[in-house]
């Protein structure tokens, strides 16, 4: 098979492809607008958690090769990455489950077990699966964070009872950036998943300094009813590739496996999940390029005046007069960045983009703040 640069690819392939399928007015009117995927140009992109470094050279690479066999159902593939996963983390295949990103997966540990009781959750954390949930009748409970915003596990333990049917929290916790301490999340785990399922999302846990301890991903090896879920979405920068997984005992993912609707994955996805699942070349290079925009944000930060809680993810929880006025000021600069998470009106979320973007935003703080 004739293997081509990703260059080659954008510049030739996609520009001729293109080029044979539109008329002029089409292709006139497609530049003209925005662009497919990505943000605008003049745009700094700092609002969604995304990892523009990725994808990998090796993922794009193939991409290209297996791109002709999109005609086909991905199962294949499917089964290959749930092989290597399951290698990775020492179980069998059955204790691992494939998704259109860690998204559905969630969402569909949320409908397996929400009808036996409702979703113990932190009051706030990436509960836009949870609420999928919701919207299809179950029940949440939610527990008040800490006063330093740190999920209360303390608190979450005691909540524990017969109405409980799963127990969902996010370590890292997005949107704070807050890391568990992973001996006292185990503990957590130990006590509380003989009651009900315990799922964790572990989105960002690459990222951390020690992914290792942090992760619970060792008690699925126990025996104990735990879920971890992962994505590729982040450290490996394929957001829009849509892959996630999770590793649980067997009868609690098959349950999981019941309530998602992706038919074996994408051919897109899967290749270039597989390609680079072990490439610790890119995966060290994209924790880098994220620490180093990390330092800019925390340095920018301090230097206004203001306060961020500590994150070992790609992104800042930074405290702030109004996070809504900030995000307008910075839209109005071309600096997207998220605004207010509820009741949390004080606290701004800020993504680590590409090193110049995130520069952009360290140089317009100070004026916005003392806006």
């Amino acid at each position: 098979m004739v293997m081509v640069s990703r260059r080659g690819v954008i510049a030739a392939g996609a520009a001729t492809a293109a080029c044979a399928a539109f008329p002029a007015h089409a292709r006139r009117a497609e530049t003209d607008a925005a662009p497919l995927f990505g943000p605008a140009a003049g745009v700094a992109l700092l609002s969604r958690n995304e990892n523009p470094y990725g994808p990998a050279p090796s993922a794009i690479a193939a991409i290209n090769q297996w791109a002709s066999k999109g005609c086909y159902y991905a199962d294949g593939g499917a089964k290959k990455l749930t092989a290597m996963i399951a290698e990775r983390f020492g179980v069998t295949p059955d204790h691992v489950t494939i998704g259109s990103g860690s998204t559905e997966v969630l969402s569909a540990a949320g409908m397996a077990f929400a009808g036996k009781g409702a979703i113990l959750c932190p009051e706030l954390f990436w509960d836009t699966t949870a609420l999928y949930a919701e919207a299809k009748g179950a029940k949440l409970k939610r527990v008040a964070m800490t006063d330093g915003l740190e999920v209360d596990l303390d608190a979450m333990a005691a909540a524990m009872g017969p109405d409980v049917g799963m127990v969902h929290i996010c370590n890292p916790n997005n949107p704070t950036g807050r890391l568990l301490d992973g001996d006292k999340l185990r503990g957590f785990v130990r006590a509380v998943s003989p009651k009900a399922p315990v799922l964790i999302d572990e989105a960002y846990i690459e990222l951390t300094d020690r992914p290792g301890y942090s992760s619970v991903a060792g008690l699925v090896n126990e025996g104990l009813d735990v879920v971890v879920c992962r994505t590729f979405s982040k450290i490996y920068g394929m957001a829009g590739l849509r892959v996630g997984y999770a590793v649980g005992r067997p009868d609690t993912i098959a349950k999981i496996r019941d309530y998602e609707t992706s038919f074996g994955g994408n051919t897109a996805g899967l290749a270039a999940a597989i390609a680079s699942y072990d490439d610790t070349a890119f995966t060290t290079f994209s924790k880098n390029r994220i620490g180093e925009a990390r330092g800019m944000l925390q340095a920018a930060v301090k230097s206004a005046g203001l306060t961020a809680l500590p994150s070992e993810t790609n992104f800042l929880f930074v405290k702030v007069g109004d996070a809504d006025t900030v995000q307008k000021a910075m839209a109005e600069k071309g600096i997207l960045i998220r605004g207010a998470y509820g009741k949390w009106k004080n606290w701004s979320r800020v993504s680590t983009g590409k090193i110049e973007d995130v520069r952009r935003y360290v140089a317009a703080l100070p004026g916005v703040v003392r806006a």
